[in-house]
């Protein structure tokens, strides 16, 4: 083909470098030229995925990687919060497509689940902690005690560490070692698994030893006395919570409310987006939300669709935090 004129299709083949909404050209001065953007629906199912043969984890996301530059509404995430790979995709059938994809064309057998929900853990109380680690084993030993307080932040906060030791009862070279060790324990949790957030560390006192004393003693001591003094001070579960907003007919309104308020959601707002159709925003905790896209459909007759979008931690219902630490006692047995 020696030209193509406005309307007619024509296919490139064997060209890596093609990507979708590529424009191609044959002069550098058109680099600038590009296609209006599309609206795409927002990927909101997702699945957890990894291999069932060991080595094949990066083989697998690179076609991942190369499935969902194919496809607009596809998106793939690696989720350090869970060391979860992600694909989400607007419903089942579209998953289920992509999956057939990996085992006919690129013979990649996969296992997937739901994605596992962030939760994550803080305190709602202040509280103080204090551990010595000492260990002799013949030659030289390790000491390092270390004497701390914790104190609840706001939402979303984050984390503050406050050095406020006088006379030097921890040498101010052991610092960095006593905020890893605390550090270390925010990351691992205290009731379920989940890493702490918003809270206030001030280490304040401690012992050290002109010969034994070491790094790995202080950051054992602190990662200790973290742990005590988070036990003390009333530790909860947070759940992540999202924004949901739900387009669907207007018809469908009332199932619509009553199921989100079966899944402990909060609607915070309502409007028409066009006749007969009618917008609803809310937030729900994400736990919630499992499966939502086939009952989205069950509901609205396969009329309806939603977005989400992160928006801040609650505490988890008391019941929920029971089985999570429940779950996690049973893993640590």
């Amino acid at each position: 083909m020696e030209r193509a004129g406005p309307g007619e299709l024509c296919a490139v083949a064997k060209v890596d470098d093609i990507h979708f909404d590529a424009v191609l050209h044959d002069a550098a001065e058109d680099d600038h030229i590009h296609l209006a953007p599309l609206d795409f629906p927002v990927p909101v199912h997702g699945l957890s995925i990894e291999p069932q043969r060991h080595g094949d984890e990066q083989r697998v996301w690179d076609t991942l990687q190369k499935l969902v530059a194919e496809d607009p509404c596809l998106r793939i995430e690696q989720v350090a919060a869970t060391h979860e790979t992600v694909v989400w995709g607007l419903g089942e059938l579209h998953l289920r497509a992509l999956l057939m994809r990996l085992r006919d064309l690129h013979r990649l057998e996969v296992t997937t689940r739901p994605p596992r929900i962030a939760y994550r853990e803080t305190v709602t109380a202040p509280a103080a902690g204090q551990h010595r680690h000492k260990k002799q084993t013949g030659g030289a030993g390790q000491f390092g005690e270390v004497h701390l307080r914790i104190e609840p932040l706001p939402r979303g906060a984050g984390f503050e560490f406050i050095d406020a030791v006088k006379g030097g009862t921890i040498p101010s070279n052991f610092m960095p070692a006593v905020e890893k060790g605390v550090r270390q324990a925010m990351a691992e949790g205290v009731i379920a698994g989940y890493p702490v957030l918003d809270v206030r560390v001030v280490v304040h006192d401690g012992k050290h030893h002109s010969v034994d004393s070491k790094e790995i003693a202080f950051v054992t001591a602190a990662r200790k006395a973290f742990v005590a003094a988070a036990r003390a001070a009333q530790p909860i579960v947070l759940e992540p919570v999202v924004d949901v907003e739900i387009t669907a007919p207007e018809a469908h309104m009332g199932d619509l409310t009553g199921d989100l308020a079966s899944r402990r959601g909060q609607v915070i707002g309502s409007n028409a987006a066009r006749p007969g159709q009618m917008v609803v925003q809310a937030l729900l905790p994400l736990s919630e939300l499992a499966n939502y896209q086939s009952r989205l459909h069950a509901l609205t007759g396969g009329q309806g669709r939603y977005t989400l979008r992160f928006s801040h931690y609650q505490a988890a219902p008391a019941g929920v935090q029971q089985a999570l630490a429940a779950a996690h006692v049973g893993q640590d047995m």
